[in-house]
């Protein structure tokens, strides 16, 4: 079940060429037949087995529960719109199509949002269920819908519901999916009936994806262990406000004295720093002191570095937050993976600059690829809006949610990328006996306990504890329980006895009301509509852009976001026992930033900064990406509208598609001026010589710069880092102690990388581009040294170490791709395979070749804006992606366009599985019928829900 465990994938290798994806498999003959000729298991198989869980998309069908016909009309990509007359009849039956498609993918997500994968994949996943049940995400979805949710919404999640119950009635498992049969070889496994808290539950699990810069405040602990106070600033830099600018420039929030309005710049300068971290980096802005870790003081001056009382704090948690990650690692993921590098982009232009004169608004989030896509593509409709059905949106979904998340209505549109606001925090708290001290006094845990079914074995029961800050999730791994043994603290700190406990503090956590704000954005008709309905969008903190027809354009910011003292700015493990890092509360909706109608004509998000710190009062975050992207899609713009231009939807979709490397844009003048003794080397820097640093899938000039670029990080930060945050795999000579110099090999000892390779580090983001670009203006910085490995010269300076780079990645993509450079190209290296996020990557193999497909040899790279991401500290492998495209022209909502990562389907081998893959390796884009009578002429299966 994990995605990170390796196993045979079973998959053939690619043609050349752009696109891998592979058109003209035999499926089901292929299949059925290699089962029955050779497979134990053969005789549970047969092609009537693989094809009865295909859905029925004509004729008539009757749902018990409607008031009403419903129809749903398919497209030649299985794409449903669905018809009602009805809100409770729409929602019912987009529960029975997403069901008919897609529920094994359902059935896992619930499973794993309430910790009971166990029950499906059996003891391979109580580890994953004991953590899962800690955070008690379902507990917390359960709460929302007694307590907080409007009964409109809980009506449309019962409707839901039931058209997915309707589904399920009478149906086995090998009914529903080939998973179901697949699982039968080793469990007796039935599904149940769905649940509205089991839609609920899913945003906790997209929230947790989503969640922010929690990643970063264990990583940072984790250097304490190896770095220095400014060595640990290096490698987190402030952000470069003056070159890729914030969100927000032009925009306003309100409730607050001296606010930042409408083309003005009043407002006070943040109270924590932007960059840099309490008591290891020190502060960036605003106070001249920071918390350390565990209670002493980091006085140090803005951005440099902080006292060694403060940067010591954490020492001690390097095997106990190492732990953690590896426990993260371990967690299937729900929407994608969390850390640097990964994103979205979305940016919308106002109609003064398109050819439409109404705006363009284009959306592409970045998450894993998984097999289904995480997004299920779908119209709703009602027949007539009115106040009994209210409803015309179309756009992308999740399967097991009801309404539409990203999209748009016959009024506006809308898109999302991740804000990364700090919304998470650890603490580490101090235990005794059966509490935990707070402010001087041992207070009781909150305990619950919690019993695991296993299929296959015996149930196990754990115990849940809980202090004033969240979860102990030191409980639910043996190195945790250690928390803070080691730490150096300050005398204010309390004995650490046994070690210190790690509890999250998470705004998840707590039930909230974004259930509420997806229905509320489907229907609202003007940018009022829309702010008040994303107020409740709580969790995940988005970034919400916005367009209508009447030819507005606007951002908000919405979110529950702590409020925290001064002293801390969420950016390492917290002292749980002392008050003061308590939160405060939240920031007030109406004080959150926005912009509408700039006088520029349009807005970029792409995770960078929400808005400059010297223009808001709160801070949101230490850790926004660092505005590559964002920036590059700013010049693109610039470029089109300049001397009057006009942008069309072709030019947003080109603009999806750029792959231009900014670090390349930055190294290669550098990398040219260097001379290479070795011929071999100098052919391969010649690949540099003209290149226009695009990334291209057959570009060689790609292939090599990327390497080089890998190497660069491997010899400069990479093998200076703990081995917590270095691959699995990776095993180093290093030094006992905090330094990055030369020493004799008897001085050394042996490390071994722990962490998966996919999220190790340097992974070659933003941040890492942004660590380098200060450091070029430091050749004879320590970190441009390394030492002589056999053969390979040591470095002491920048240029030396880049002629090491270049040398290690000549060789190495000789070895992968071959001595002769003519035959380089990025896409060989740069490959996507597309996998089944359970039974695809630990099943047996030839259930792995029956459910996987790829690879794709892809363009694009790291904080491109074609952000087909990769991790430099693992390998060049695709590890998320831009999981659906989207332009809504609303000029002409008909001529808007979409594209999904794979198809409407979950079915194996059904023809709309993964029928959108090549077109979106390509760059193309499908269209996306939203009228009557667009929707009419594109239908080719017609299905009547009737009563």
């Amino acid at each position: 079940m994990p995605p990170n465990t390796t196993a045979s994938t079973g998959q053939q290798p690619g043609k050349s060429g752009r696109r891998k994806g592979r058109k003209a498999r035999l499926f089901v003959l292929v299949l059925v037949l290699a089962l029955i000729g050779g497979v134990a298991y053969g005789s549970y198989w047969s092609i009537s087995t693989v094809r009865a869980s295909f859905p029925q998309t004509k004729g008539t069908l009757t749902l018990k529960g409607l008031s009403g016909p419903v129809e749903v009309k398919r497209d030649n990509y299985g794409i449903p719109q669905i018809y009602a007359s009805s809100d409770a009849d729409l929602f019912m039956a987009q529960g029975y199509v997403q069901a008919q498609d897609r529920f094994y993918e359902m059935d896992v997500r619930r499973h794993m949002a309430s910790g009971r994968l166990s029950e499906m994949f059996g003891k391979s996943q109580v580890d994953n269920d004991e953590f899962l049940r800690t955070l008690g995400w379902d507990r917390v979805a359960k709460q929302e819908y007694d307590t907080k949710l409007s009964a409109t919404t809980k009506k449309y999640l019962q409707a839901y519901a039931e058209g997915v119950n309707s589904y399920l009635q009478g149906k086995d498992g090998e009914d529903i999916s080939l998973e179901y049969a697949a699982l039968g070889f080793t469990n007796d496994y039935k599904p149940q009936a769905w649940t509205p808290v089991d839609s609920i539950s899913w945003l906790k699990a997209m929230a947790w994806d989503l969640r922010g810069n929690m990643q970063d405040e264990i990583d940072r602990a984790l250097l304490t262990s190896r770095l220095g106070p400014k060595q640990i600033a290096d490698l987190y830099p402030q952000y470069p406000y003056s070159r890729n600018k914030a969100i927000v420039q032009e925009g306003q929030y309100s409730e607050l004295a001296g606010a930042f309005q409408q083309g003005g710049t009043s407002g006070s300068s943040g109270t924590n720093g932007t960059s840099g971290t309490n008591g290891t980096g020190g502060t960036s802005t605003g106070t001249a002191s920071g918390a350390s870790g565990t209670g002493g003081t980091a006085s140090g001056t803005s951005g440099t570095s902080g006292t060694a009382s403060g940067a010591s704090g954490t020492a001690g948690l390097d095997s106990q937050l190492g732990g953690l990650t590896r426990v993260l690692d371990n967690l299937p993921p729900a929407v994608g993976v969390n850390g640097d590098g990964i994103g979205s982009n979305s940016w919308v232009v106002g109609g003064q600059h398109t050819i439409t004169g109404k705006p363009l608004l284009a959306n592409d989030p970045h998450l894993s690829p998984s097999l289904p896509s995480v997004w299920y593509q779908m119209g709703l409709h009602c027949r007539s809006v009115s106040s009994t059905c209210q409803y015309d949106v179309s756009g992308y979904t999740f399967a097991g949610m009801p309404g539409v998340i990203i999209g748009h209505n016959q009024d506006i549109a809308w898109g999302m990328t991740n804000s990364g606001v700090d919304v998470t925090d650890l603490y580490l708290e101090k235990i005794t006996g059966n509490g935990y001290l707070y402010d001087g006094k041992v207070k009781p845990f909150e305990t619950r306990e919690e019993t695991i079914k296993v299929a296959g074995g015996e149930p196990k029961k754990i115990v849940v504890r809980e202090t004033n800050n969240g979860p102990l999730l030191s409980d639910r791994d043996e190195e945790l329980v250690k928390v803070g043994k080691k730490a150096a603290v300050d005398t204010a700190a309390p004995d650490r006895g046994d070690g210190y406990g790690v509890a999250l503090r998470w705004t998840a956590l707590q039930p909230g009301t974004t259930m509420d704000a997806v229905f509320a954005m489907d229907k609202a008709k003007n940018w009022t509509d829309f702010r008040k309905a994303a107020s409740q969008f709580e969790v995940p903190s988005q970034n919400l852009i916005y367009a209508d027809n009447e030819n507005h354009i606007g951002y908000t910011l919405p979110g529950k976001i702590p409020l925290r003292e001064e002293s801390d700015n969420g950016s390492i493990p917290a002292p749980g026992w002392d008050p003061k890092y308590r939160w405060t509360g939240y920031i007030p909706q109406g004080a959150l930033p926005y912009e509408y109608d700039p006088e520029r004509g349009y807005i970029v998000t792409a995770n960078q900064a929400v808005i400059d710190p010297d223009k808001y009062p709160y801070t949101l975050t230490a850790d926004w990406g660092y505005g590559a992207r964002s920036q590059r899609i700013t010049d693109l713009i610039q470029s089109k509208i300049k001397d009057g231009g006009k942008i069309s939807t072709d030019d947003m979709r080109q603009m999806q598609l750029d792959n231009s490397s900014e670090i390349a844009r930055l190294l290669v003048p550098t990398l040219l001026k260097i001379d290479p003794e070795n011929k071999d080397v100098r052919e391969a820097q010649k690949l540099l010589e003209g290149w226009d640093y695009t990334q291209d899938a057959d570009s060689a000039a790609a292939a090599y710069f990327n390497a080089v670029w890998r190497n660069v990080l491997k010899l400069a930060f990479g093998n200076k880092l703990p081995k917590e945050l270095r691959p699995k795999g990776q095993c180093l000579w290093v030094e006992p102690v905090n330094t990055t110099g030369p020493a004799d090999e008897a001085e050394k000892v042996r490390e071994c990388g722990q962490r998966d390779p996919d999220k190790a580090q340097p992974d070659g983001g933003d941040r890492w581009f942004e660590v380098v670009r200060k450091l070029m203006d430091q050749p004879d910085s320590e970190w441009w040294s390394t030492p002589k490995v056999g053969t390979r010269p040591a470095a002491h300076n920048r240029d030396q170490l880049f002629k090491r780079a270049m040398i290690d990645a000549r060789w190495e993509l000789t070895a992968k791709l071959g001595k002769d450079i003519d035959s380089w190209s990025w896409g060989r290296l740069h490959r996507l395979f597309l996998k089944n996020q359970t039974l695809g990557t630990a099943g047996p193999g030839f259930i792995q070749y029956a459910l996987n497909r790829g690879p794709w040899e892809l363009g694009g790279g790291e904080a491109t804006v074609n952000a087909t991401g990769w991790n430099a500290a693992g390998g060049y492998g695709v590890v998320w992606v831009p999981s659906m495209r989207m332009v809504v022209n609303l000029g002409d909502l008909d001529k808007s366009k979409w594209i999904n990562l794979t198809g409407a389907s979950g079915h194996a081998y059904s023809a709309h599985y993964v029928d959108q893959t090549d077109k979106w390796a390509d760059g193309e884009l499908l269209p996306w019928a939203f009228s009557d009578q667009a929707v009419e002429q594109s239908t080719s299966d017609k299905l009547v829900l009737k009563p």
